[in-house]
């Protein structure tokens, strides 16, 4: 290492000494360093020690020295995290894409073994356990053995990659989410590593393959979700090109008022910031009402920093951190070692503390949070509770153009009962987002309890479910005696994974789907999730709104969206009368005090004890050997064509002509949209596929659990069932027409065709392209399909980023421009010119129309950095990295 600044330290811990690059040293000489925002002197200590005159040079330490908070980034620097994440979803791909490049490796001269993850690499597996069985005893034991009899070949694979690969665990089945397990047992918050005989001590920072690895954040550690593919070349040793971002500070104020909850709180502040503009940016809260916030509600808020559109959501390290630390079971010298080091670096928060230097600012006081809601289809359009029903109503008349509400007479082995629009057919405490928070999750479980006692029942047409975030969440619910109050309101536990937030909510009842498809009802979701994006919780519902787990116990109650929580009787109690919300809602207090009696430092221990082991159906999966992977017929896993034909040599960027446009797109185009992860329709290309392979369709099993085939993954690219391409008007769904000839077919078969023909292709769209999860596999199937560039009106960051990883060009229009102001109708034959080798900032896009007509436009070139010009000149970051390997 460098060491230019001559920053290496001593620090002594309980009689043991580690070394450490004292950023403190630096503030004399320059005095920004006192005020730096935490993120920023997080940065500045990873330059320090990865200063090697290469990657990290003297001048980029310098440019965060003097950090100019109000300018419109344009330094890059190379940040090297301490470790990966990765979640089945995204890290089955990830696994698959290193053993491909093991083979691709050893067939340009190399050795397998040099492709292996050079620091800690670790995968949860959360994401597959769907809820097919739910409201009976057996339904975590039937999930479970569905889960496994759908996901043996995938599994397996991740036990010949657990042992083949070095640095690389893997967390089994049924332990918990990823991001709760994060932060509850894998993450440090501050790392000592054996270096050439000495201890180095340096702060714990992350890179996910899930846009909510953010959640780390509350924890005070630097994290965020990145690509697939990304992760993938950060676990082979390469740092991340980044530019030193803007910081908004987020000042918190007061304290949290009854009748509120951490949801409320998120909700608000997701909805203030989107309204902020954050995308690209990191955020950072402060303010003496940080500490009011226990870590879970710090998690909590830290975790929706992707529906933020921010790249990180930040709290600082502090008592209540240290505080975590010893109730989640760590080590008395991993604790020391934290507070021990935050304070040595100036990385420790106490209030009244100065702020540090920002972007810009707000502030919440918390005091004005009210009960909240969000949706129906994105998480930052917040809904009081208190106005809900009218909400409701104004959107039920926007989307069936103001016909009159249906009732429709349904009989299931639940009962027979009258389903109305607005009914709520899923009712589900999910995601990492909320079952990490013991003050929610206790609170829906009084809840459940005071509502026992009135005698009221969750409505039988709601599909209930309860999936805890980790094993803890069970003991100190059953410790309370709250699983008992739960399950009698048939919220059973139904997996301990992301279920429906991922959008595993299984299927509905058959006849409650016959009759919201026959007569078109709008039926609804309500869960304690982060995503509500069009398509993704369930095909049958068309409103899903997020809420506190609490709420979603209500709301199962009450059975139907057009009530007002507030003021309507959510039913009778034993003696006739209305039983209100107030009249079963817990107090603060009382979750405090079941919280002290019920959770301690030896449930997080205990259930913690053999993370890696598993259970019999684990440790009994038979797994390959081997440092190559002897790749199987298997619908599940499939060596990708990625590397195909790869040669030592690095490609020109060449210009683009005679491309069509596959599909022509609004603003708001989430991954999911992209690259659904939920179920697989018969009627489809990825459907037929697997049916042509002899798959049956009560195995389809979902989009997500699929990523390791690129045959289904690219069926599935732009196959979610609310997408809209207005080159097929009137479609829903993965529509296209075929150019010149004007037929409409699916996106898929049109690519075939045009890639037969030697067409490129374009994806034009408008604002905010690529919301939500770090999904690479919308980057890949992109790819796969011929995509050579996407001209969009604005990109989410990661997509971008993804997009770029697989050479995949993205271009941008002009401020106030798009193409409905450039007359485009997505018929036009198209030519990109001007790129220069990726060098140009500006290129020129020329639309010619089928009566020969053109016209010409300049657009941006989105490759922000050199690396992001060498990875696209490279056909890819993985190209890149393998070209690297084997020079």
């Amino acid at each position: 290492m460098a060491d230019s600044f001559n920053t290496r330290r001593s620090l002594e811990v309980n009689g043991k000494f580690y070394d450490y690059y004292n950023i403190k040293d630096l503030a004399d000489k320059f005095p920004v360093v006192k005020r730096l925002p935490f993120t920023h002197k997080i940065l500045l200590e990873n330059l320090l020690r990865t200063e090697d005159g290469k990657a990290v040079t003297k001048t980029d330490i310098e440019a965060l020295l003097h950090w100019d908070a109000s300018a419109e980034p344009n330094t890059e620097i190379a940040f090297t995290p301490s470790r990966v994440l990765l979640q089945d979803f995204t890290g089955v791909p990830a696994v698959v894409d290193l053993a491909a490049m093991r083979d691709a490796v050893v067939s340009l001269g190399g050795k397998p073994e040099q492709i292996n993850p050079l620091s800690p690499a670790e995968l949860v597996i959360d994401h597959s356990i769907q809820v097919d069985h739910y409201g009976k005893p057996e339904a975590l034991d039937l999930n479970t053995r569905i889960e496994f009899t759908r996901n043996k070949e995938r599994y397996a694979f991740l036990r010949w990659g657990q042992n083949s690969f070095s640095n690389f665990e893997v967390v089994p089945p049924e332990t918990g989410i990823v991001h709760q397990v994060n932060l509850e047992y894998l993450a440090r918050t501050v790392f000592s590593t054996e270096k050439d005989g000495k201890l180095i001590a340096y702060p714990d920072t992350v890179v996910g393959t899930d846009s909510h690895t953010t959640m780390i954040n509350g924890l005070g550690i630097l994290g965020w979700g990145v690509g697939g593919i990304e992760a993938e070349a950060a676990m082979l040793g390469q740092p991340i090109s980044m530019l030193i971002p803007q910081v908004i500070g987020f000042e918190l104020i007061g304290t949290l008022k009854e009748g509120t909850s951490a949801t409320d709180l998120v909700l608000r502040v997701t909805e203030m910031l989107r309204e902020k503009g954050v995308v690209g940016k990191f955020v950072e809260f402060f303010g003496d009402g940080v500490g009011e916030l226990p870590l879970a509600d710090r998690a909590t808020l830290s975790n929706m920093s992707p529906e933020f559109g921010s790249t990180c959501g930040i709290f600082p390290i502090d008592g209540e951190t240290i505080k975590y630390l010893e109730l989640t079971g760590r080590s008395e010298d991993e604790i020391a070692l934290v507070e021990s080091y935050a304070k040595a670096q100036g990385l420790w928060r106490h209030d009244g503390q100065e702020p540090a230097i920002y972007s810009d600012t707000l502030t919440l006081d918390l005091n004005d949070v009210e009960p909240s809601i969000a949706g129906p289809k994105r998480p930052q359009d917040r809904i009081n509770v208190s106005s809900a029903d009218s909400t409701y109503r104004k959107l039920f008349g926007e989307m069936t153009d103001g016909r009159a509400a249906k009732s429709i007479a349904v009989d299931t082995e639940r009962g027979s009962f009258v389903l109305d629009d607005g009914a709520i057919v899923i009712a589900a405490i999910t995601s990492c987002t909320n079952t990490s928070n013991p003050a929610v999750m206790v609170a829906a479980g009084l809840l459940a309890k005071n509502a026992n006692k009135k005698g009221l029942s969750s409505k039988p047409w709601v599909k209930t479910s309860l999936a805890p975030g980790s094993l803890v969440v069970t003991d100190y619910l059953e410790k309370a005696n709250l699983m008992s109050d739960f399950e009698a309101l048939n919220f059973h536990t139904v997996g301990y994974g992301c279920t429906t937030c991922i959008g595993n909510s299984g299927p509905l009842d058959p006849a409650i789907r016959k009759a919201v498809a026959e007569n078109d009802l709008v039926v609804c979701s309500v869960l304690s999730g982060n995503r509500n994006f069009e398509g993704r919780i369930s095909p049958d519902t068309k409103m899903n709104f997020l809420a506190s787990p609490p709420l979603v116990v209500a709301y199962a109650l009450a059975g139907n969206m057009n009530i007002n929580l507030f003021n309507d009787p959510l039913g009778q109690d034993q003696n006739g009368k209305d039983v209100y919300l107030k009249d079963i809602w817990p107090s603060q207090a009382d979750v405090h005090a079941v919280i002290a009696a019920s959770l301690d430092s030896n449930m997080f221990k205990q259930s913690y004890a053999n993370v890696y082991t598993g259970d019999t159906r684990w440790q009994n999966l038979e797994v390959p050997e081997g440092q190559l992977y002897d790749w199987p017929d298997s619908t599940y896993v499939k060596n990708p064509p990625y590397f195909v034909g790869m040669s030592k040599d690095v490609a020109d960027v060449d210009d683009i002509s005679g491309a069509r446009c596959l599909a022509l797109l609004g603003d708001t185009i989430t991954t999911d949209h992209i690259s659904p992860a939920g179920k697989i329709e018969a009627k489809t290309p990825a459907g037929q596929y697997l049916i042509n392979n002899g798959v049956e369709e009560k195995d389809f099993n979902s989009y997500g659990s699929r990523r390791g085939n690129h045959e289904v993954m690219m069926r599935g690219t732009f196959a979610n069932i609310r997408l809209r391409n207005q080159l097929a008007p009137g479609t829903e769904g993965g529509w296209t027409t075929y150019q010149p000839s004007g037929e409409q077919m699916y996106i898929y078969d049109a690519s075939v065709k045009y890639k037969a023909e030697g067409t490129p292709l374009v994806v034009i769209a408008g604002k905010e392209y690529g919301t939500g999860s770090s999904r690479d596999w919308a980057a890949k199937g992109t790819l796969l399909l011929g995509v050579k560039a996407v001209l969009a009106e604005s990109f989410e960051r990661i997509h971008r980023s993804n997009l770029i990883g697989m050479g995949v060009l993205p271009l941008q229009f002009k401020d106030g421009e798009n193409a409905q102001t450039h007359g485009l109708d997505g018929k036009e034959t198209y030519a990109i010119s001007g790129l220069a080798n990726g060098e140009s900032s500006e290129a020129t896009v020329t639309a010619t129309a089928e009566d020969g007509s053109s016209k010409s436009f300049s657009v941006n070139v989105r490759l922000d950095t050199p690396m992001e010009r060498d990875y696209l000149r490279n056909g890819g970051i993985l190209h890149y990295v393998l070209r690297q390997m084997a020079a």
